[in-house]
């Protein structure tokens, strides 16, 4: 919480339930036009390639049991050959643009749930008394950690069931769970008030808290406690590149070894499938491209963020004298928003385009039930799990930039933010030449 006590109104909030309202068309539009639009015509021209692959193996049947010559068997081979090759890329295709607009879909859904819920539940909350400069009172306590812990229990209760149950309204073999579906989605609107919670009491701003004791002292507790957090985290993701060094080398324990376990370990891993020269022969520079696109995305939405950052600490800002920028960011409140929303957008795609990834890997047989498989989709999903929280953050930070905005005074709430968005950029650094290219 810093900078000083803003006097902000509860109406304020009704605008993130306008946004949200705008989200969830924009989510709507772009699932009916990616994956009901162009996703139907990628999927009958699917269905043609699959009609013909099946053409030419009836015909490649049909030769082999005849006294053609072996030019014409290698011709008709041939044919089969090139007609799977066309059918694997119309299937792809079909997924890239399927899968981008559910993605997209979904992901707004869950911005604008975020906007409307906690939006709504601060714009009925009774006025506070509003304090001038130094007169207020320190903050004793929140009430955010609780609801949120609570909220993410009962989430995490109801999860299997919530799982099961959109399995079955996507039309596969499962039975719905509602019981479970229902304790997941109100843990779910309990966690999101309890991080609105946090938002209104973050802008509205206290004094920044800091630290009294060793090895802090003088500290911003909010800085130290970051640092403290990322060190976990670099645990975390130490304990992924652990098991996939493990994997690549082929080390093996001694009782796999006694077990004889050893010799049926699967080490084919995405970068097989993915890169050219793989050893499954599938992977040219199109597979590899979703995850160069992402680590370009990350590192430019550092960038920007240590942009908006600049701009927010700049006293002496003035827009820039070449006219498309300034029309970009004509002043210095509208500078640290927009470069904020470009951060959102890039963290955005890169969510989009990994699922894309992920789903061209599982339909070319990489799937989690390996020990490749699920070193990878762990490692790589919980990369991206850390990328989509810190998006979420991020709504309420372009929100606070574009109401009572950030300044040389409460900057310091992009720069704590920016130590964790640095740290997911760096994470994906390193996976990336390990995961794809090695």
């Amino acid at each position: 919480m810093s900078g000083s006590l803003h006097d902000v109104k509860n109406e304020i909030w009704m605008k993130t339930v306008l946004i949200s309202v705008g989200l969830i068309f924009a989510g709507i539009t772009a699932y009916a036009v990616l994956a009901e639009g162009v996703g139907s015509v990628k999927h009958h021209e699917w269905e043609e390639a699959h009609h013909d692959v099946e053409e030419a193996k009836a015909e490649l049947d049909a030769i082999s049991v005849t006294n053609a010559s072996s030019e014409d068997k290698d011709a008709a081979y041939d044919k089969w050959e090139a007609a799977v090759d066309a059918d694997v890329d119309a299937h792809l295709s079909y997924l890239t643009w399927s899968t981008a607009g559910k993605t997209i879909m979904v992901m707004f859904i869950v911005y604008a749930a975020f906007y409307g819920i906690a939006g709504f539940y601060n714009s009925i909350q009774p006025e506070e008394e509003h304090h001038h400069g130094d007169d207020h009172e320190e903050h004793h306590g929140s009430a955010s950690p609780i609801l949120m812990a609570g909220g993410l229990l009962l989430f995490m209760m109801g999860f299997p069931g919530f799982v099961t149950t959109c399995k079955a309204w996507l039309g596969l073999d499962y039975t719905a769970d509602m019981s479970g579906f229902m304790l997941s989605a109100i843990g779910s609107v309990i966690l999101i008030i309890g991080i609105g919670n946090w938002w209104n009491e973050d802008l509205k701003g206290h004094k920044e808290q800091i630290a009294t004791s060793h090895p802090f002292k003088g500290q911003d507790i909010r800085k130290a406690g970051m640092w403290i957090f990322l060190i976990s985290e670099t645990m975390v993701f130490a304990s992924f590149f652990s098991s996939y060094l493990r994997m690549r080398t082929e080390w093996c324990t001694q009782w796999a070894v006694n077990a004889g376990k050893c010799d049926v370990v699967d080490t084919y891993t995405a970068s097989d499938y993915l890169r050219p020269g793989g050893a499954t022969g599938t992977g040219d520079f199109w597979t590899l491209l979703p995850g160069g696109i992402n680590t370009f995305a990350l590192i430019i939405s550092s960038y920007t963020i240590v942009l908006a950052l600049k701009a927010a600490k700049n006293v002496n800002w003035e827009p820039s004298k070449n006219k498309l920028m300034a029309r970009l960011f004509p002043t210095r409140k509208q500078t640290v928003r927009n470069y904020l929303l470009i951060t959102l957008a890039l963290g955005s795609l890169f969510i989009v385009l990994k699922l894309i990834e992920w789903s061209h890997l599982i339909a070319e047989g990489f799937t989690i039930d390996s020990q490749a498989g699920s070193i990878f989709y762990v490692a790589t999903g919980a990369h991206g799990l850390h990328v989509f929280i810190g998006l979420l953050v991020m709504l309420f930070m372009v929100f606070k930039a574009d109401t009572v905005g950030y300044d040389e005074e409460n900057g310091q709430g992009i720069e704590y933010f920016g130590l964790y968005w640095h740290f997911v950029d760096l994470a994906w650094v390193a996976i990336f030449p390990a995961f794809y290219l090695y």
